[in-house]
């Protein structure tokens, strides 16, 4: 089985309202979409979501790096993951977000090939149930507070809430959310590197009494050196988000005993195939992890729930993203439940794709 054509979409998808994080307002998913045909029929679907703030990357910059990339695969064995992604990396460094859409695809088809769902493909088994949370935009606490009590009135019983942008001001908005929703809720919280270690240790320290799961990257990512620092003193478990993008990154934090548990996003690691390295140390070292992302459709968080089963220590689900889109184009792959209970296919691959009504309306390119 060979590569024989890619083609390349800009996937511009407006959110239903502006949502606000402490490094900025989103108000669309600027996606793209990766298609890979093969010489005996098979098609891979992959997404990526790039991030400016996080990734570095817009989407029309993965777009133009895409062009490069997609000449290099042609006539390659998408099976040979290894190989493609090595490829990849010698070609340009960075650049996660689009490497990953490359990626995703690759082990669409690889699974398929093997007649697999990709979960099985990866060696993982569907012995547990994924629960997705529901995130509260960052903003004034009553607002904040008025936003969970509807997440919980839409029956999901996990919130994420953003913070970052005042450390007085955030625990003002906890307080406020744990009065409306009360304490059978889970709740936990997303910092988006947007304290100074000094106010993270204050701050969680105050967030204390509010029964906190955990806290994503609550000081700048440069600062990941001070992170242990910050663990060490806060009694709110901490997760490294945007300080993890790879297996290197995973493997320093480890040395440092700097965090509890790790967050894997497609977008980060590149795709799948580094991910995996990451859950390998993981294991290695009893470190749960979370599966979240940016704001990919559901091509994207299929590979990601997919990617969940892989190990009984993956056990936090970060999967609303497509929930916040205006619309979604995908055909197949992951479906919502009740209380935010997220369902596969047994379909090879997977299982996932989007029309071509959709797809013709894009900006494109191919490359044979």
């Amino acid at each position: 089985m060979l590569i024989k054509e890619i083609r390349v979409y800009q996937s511009p998808v407006p959110l239903k309202k502006a949502f606000f994080i402490s490094l900025g307002r989103i108000d669309h998913a600027n996606n793209i979409l990766v298609k890979i045909y093969t010489d005996n029929g098979l098609i891979g679907f992959g997404e990526c979501s790039p991030f400016m703030t996080i990734n570095g990357e817009t989407m029309e910059s993965a777009f133009e790096v895409a062009r490069y990339i997609a000449p290099l695969l042609i006539g390659r064995d998408p099976e040979n993951i290894e190989d493609c992604v090595a490829v990849m990396d010698r070609l340009i460094y960075g650049n996660t977000g689009i490497k990953s859409a490359f990626d995703i695809a690759l082990h669409d088809l690889a699974s398929q090939a093997a007649g697999l769902p990709l979960y099985k493909y990866l060696g993982g088994k569907q012995d547990k149930q994924i629960f997705t949370d529901y995130s509260v935009s960052i903003g004034e606490p009553q607002q904040m507070a008025s936003d969970a009590m509807d997440i919980v009135e839409r029956g999901f019983r996990i919130v994420k809430v953003k913070l970052g942008n005042s450390g007085k001001l955030d625990v003002e908005r906890i307080k406020s959310i744990r009065a409306a929703i009360g304490q059978d809720i889970a709740v936990r919280v997303d910092a988006n590197q947007g304290w100074t270690v000094d106010e993270a240790i204050e701050t969680l320290n105050a967030l204390a009494p509010f029964d906190i799961q955990y806290c994503e990257e609550p000081i700048p990512r440069w600062a990941f050196t001070e992170l242990g620092k910050v663990r060490a003193r806060s009694p709110v478990p901490i997760m490294a988000d945007e300080s993890c993008t790879d297996h290197h990154d995973a493997k320093r934090l480890i040395d440092m005993q700097a965090c509890d548990m790790f967050n894997l996003k497609m977008g980060k690691s590149s795709g799948l195939f580094k991910a995996l390295k990451i859950i390998t140390l993981a294991e290695k070292h009893n470190i749960p992890m979370q599966i979240g992302g940016f704001l990919e459709s559901r091509v994207a968080f299929t590979a990601c729930a997919h990617l969940a089963f892989k190990s009984s220590l993956i056990r936090y689900f970060d999967f609303d993203s497509p929930l916040m889109a205006a619309f979604d184009p995908v055909e197949g792959g992951l479906t919502y439940h009740e209380n935010g209970l997220v369902k596969i296919t047994d379909n090879p691959g997977l299982g996932v794709s989007v029309p071509d009504s959709y797809l013709d309306g894009l900006k494109n390119f191919a490359v044979y």
